[in-house]
Formats: structure tokens, sequence, C-alpha cells
């Protein structure tokens, strides 16, 4: 991809977004979104899909966010189709930044069950940003299929996402709460008890929601909070 008629500096952060030196990577996507330029967001999104750094993909992304949405947010839910893993979990993540609900519709039922763990924390951020107030407990059930899935990270991130929804998820907890599987339980247990005491903690929350589950118990016999 070539850029016509480029000047010096933006010759030189074009070539620096490819460099071998993460910093240098990372000093270009600053420039680019410190002097938004339209021709950057097609390399900003290219770079999103294989950039190995953390942080560099962090800066990528505040780069496009620094572009007019009407312009990104398209590129964007092309991208969240995409084959590559990364390239969708950053644009799910790029489009939670910018916030613009107009790709609420992109964020599907097979994203929010991606088979890529990074993906999934991507959209069920994504999804609570973007999903219309008339369609939060939809989300909330859709979510709540992920219950228990992975490890304590990913089992937080959904916790999280859950929790910024708010009194809507409390139904869908219960619901899980008497699940077959005792993971689901737990988690959900956990979740709710998060909801109400924030500052509970994940992991005392997930490791009590445990021994509710190891005794037999729901979390919500007789009260209206998940572990009283």
């Amino acid at each position: 991809m070539t850029l016509p008629k480029q000047d010096t500096d933006t010759m030189r952060d074009f070539q620096g977004l490819e460099d071998s030196c993460s910093s240098a990577r990372l000093r270009a996507a600053l420039a680019v979104g410190t002097t938004p330029d339209p021709r950057f967001i097609d390399k900003l999104i290219e770079r999103c899909a294989i950039e190995p750094e953390f942080h560099v993909r962090e800066m990528l992304t505040w780069a496009l966010t620094r572009h007019s949405a009407s312009m990104t947010v398209p590129e964007l839910l092309d991208e969240v189709r995409s084959e590559r893993a990364q390239a969708r979990s950053q644009a799910l993540h790029t489009l939670s930044k910018i916030g613009d609900r107009q790709a609420w519709p992109a964020i599907t039922r097979a994203l929010l069950s991606d088979a890529d763990d990074e993906v999934a924390r991507s959209a069920w951020r994504a999804a609570v940003v973007l999903v219309p107030e008339d369609k939060e407990p939809e989300l909330a059930a859709v979510l709540s299929t992920q219950l228990g899935r992975g490890e304590r990270e990913t089992q937080l991130s959904l916790s999280r996402a859950l929790i910024a929804l708010g009194e809507v998820i409390v139904p869908t907890l219960r619901a899980a709460m008497t699940d077959r599987g005792p993971r689901v339980r737990a988690h959900a247990i956990a979740t709710e008890r998060l909801l109400h005491d924030p500052d509970a903690g994940f992991e005392c929350a997930i490791d009590e929601a445990k021994r509710v589950v190891a005794l037999g118990g729901t979390g919500h016999e007789g009260s209206g909070n998940a572990l009283e």
C-alpha cells in the first residue's frame, strides 16, 4: 500500500508502523493519532491484526479512535469477520473504545461465544458498551451461556461484562445457579456476589462460590444476596 504525495513526516510514520523495533512502531502510532490522517486508517487496522506487542496495539487503537468514526467503524465492522483471531479481537476492542452504537448489530452470538478466549472477551466488553437498553436482558441471556468458561482471567472478564449490565442480570444468574455444571453454578454465584459487593474481590467470591456449590447450595437460599 502507498500513500499519494506523502510529505516526509507522513512517509516516516507510515514506514514506522512496520519497523522491526516495537518502540519505533509505538512512536509512529502516537504520531498518527496526534495528527489524524484518513490515509492511515487502513494501515492502522492492518497493523492491529498482526502487531505482537500489547502496548503497541493499544496505541494503534487509540490512533484509530482519533479518526472520524464514520470512516473507521465500517472498516472495523469488516474486520470483525476476519479469519484471524487477533484481527477480530482488536477490531472489537477498538469498536468498544469508539462507542458508536451503530456497530451493535455486528456483535453476534457467534462472536460472543467465539472459540478464541481473547475474541470472546473483546466481544463481551464491546457488547456491554454498545448494547441498546432494550436489548440488555437478551444480551445477559447470551452472556450467561458462557458462565464457567475458561480460567480465572476469562471468568473475571465475563463477570465484569455481566455486572456492567446491572440488576437486569439477576434473573439470568439465578437460573444459572441451578445449572448441572458446578463451574457454571459457582461462576453465577460469584458474579452475583460481586454485583452486590464490588469490594469482595473475584478470587474470594469464586472460592466462596465453590464452597457453596460443594455443599449443594445455589447461593441464594432464603436471601436476596448471592452468598448470604
